[in-house]
């Protein structure tokens, strides 16, 4: 009779390692699984930019060019 509580003691522990074991396997599967999703947006974010072509970063916009002002214009190259 002893035998057959050692055994249940065992398969109980045996269990609760495997049902441990197993969440872990399905908490870094859906880590994995959210990884992947995030790489395959960032990879069509990049493929969007590179059909695009390259864009200065936001640091180093140019600033707009200033308006025309009065400027001295020879008659002689609009006769021309």
């Amino acid at each position: 009779m002893t035998i057959l509580w050692l055994i249940t003691g065992a398969a109980l522990v045996v269990a609760c390692v495997a049902w441990r074991q197993a969440r872990r396997t399905a908490k870094r599967l859906e880590q994995l699984t959210q990884m992947y999703w995030e790489l395959k947006y960032q990879q069509s974010e990049l493929r969007v930019q590179i059909q695009r072509g390259p864009t200065p970063p936001a640091g180093e916009l140019q600033p707009p060019p200033a308006p025309p002002g009065d400027a001295f214009i020879p008659l002689a190259s609009l006769k021309r």
